[in-house]
């Protein structure tokens, strides 16, 4: 696909003062959804990310075998949408989890920076796949969209698309906060879905700055704009800095107000968070959480 004349057939300008305008109205706004309902909808749809350098083995098993029990501790919470791991504890998730029905999510393809070998990349993500990784999130390659290489950078993620296959989840993560220009966020989110995302995410949450609102409201709208050129619906995942309840109702009300009630299922909506399990469950119980 000839990615940089395809997109031509969507704007790519944003209007800063339309963004912010939207940040406006959904901080106005998020309090309707500052309700338990909601808060139960945002934990099932956390991917409970273990990334870290001090992950082991052990540790790994052990918390998966504490995301297992989960349901026996919270039977009126639903449960998170996935654990996110390293390549390298795709296996050992799978088999800590055993028969107990949990998604598994891998980072892959040279994250967090992606600056490695194409070949590499896709070795890394075939790797994760094969020891049962359900879910796999992969970075753009930042320094080649800064560039204008828009055919190469998506080109790499519809090899990794193909690579994987299309029953296993796709998340590509355009790194907002390195981009910073909303017509870059723009532009990355709609590359990644025209080469077969089925999420994107707004970050690695391993530099400064991870998800904003306003890079949301960004990558909402250009889901939303191609849904309605291709009919194809992508999700959105917002990633690092989501701490509190009140952050994920903040985020649930953008998908709801932009994408509209049909996006705020966990099918296509999703947190990468850790510490914010602990607190949207201190929230729903009304006393402090450590279950994590």
């Amino acid at each position: 696909m000839d990615y940089a004349s395809k997109l031509g057939e969507y704007g790519l300008d944003v209007a800063a003062e339309a963004v912010a305008a939207e940040v406006a109205r959904a901080r106005a706004e998020a309090s309707r959804n500052e309700n338990n309902e909601v808060y139960k909808l945002c934990y099932s749809a956390i991917d409970l990310t273990q990334l870290n350098v001090t992950d082991s083995e052990r540790h790994i098993a052990e918390f998966t075998k504490k995301t297992v029990a989960f349901p026996g501790h919270f039977p009126d919470i639903p449960n998170v949408a996935s654990i996110c791991v390293y390549p390298l504890f795709v296996d050992t998730v799978a088999l800590a989890a055993g028969d107990g029905g949990l998604t598994i999510t891998s980072v892959a393809g040279g994250f967090p920076s992606s600056q490695t070998y194409l070949e590499v990349k896709m070795l890394e993500v075939a790797m994760a796949v094969e020891n049962g990784a359900d879910e796999v999130d992969v970075v753009i390659n930042v320094g080649q969209l800064l560039d204008g290489q828009y055919d190469a950078l998506a080109g790499e993620i519809e090899t990794i698309r193909n690579e994987m296959g299309s029953e296993v989840i796709l998340k590509v993560i355009v790194e907002s906060g390195a981009l910073k220009a909303p017509r870059l966020i723009r532009t990355a989110s709609l590359l990644a879905m025209l080469a077969g995302a089925d999420f994107v995410k707004t970050s690695t949450g391993k530099i400064d700055i991870a998800a904003t609102p306003e890079a949301a409201v960004v990558m909402c709208t250009a889901i939303k704009d191609y849904y309605a050129r291709t009919g194809r619906r992508a999700g959105f995942k917002a990633a690092g800095g989501v701490k509190t309840a009140e952050d994920a109702a903040l985020y649930y009300t953008i998908v709801e107000n932009i994408l509209g009630p049909e996006w705020c299922t966990p099918a296509l909506f999703r947190i990468g968070a850790s510490s914010a399990a602990n607190n949207i469950l201190s929230t729903i119980t009304g006393r402090e959480v450590k279950y994590y």
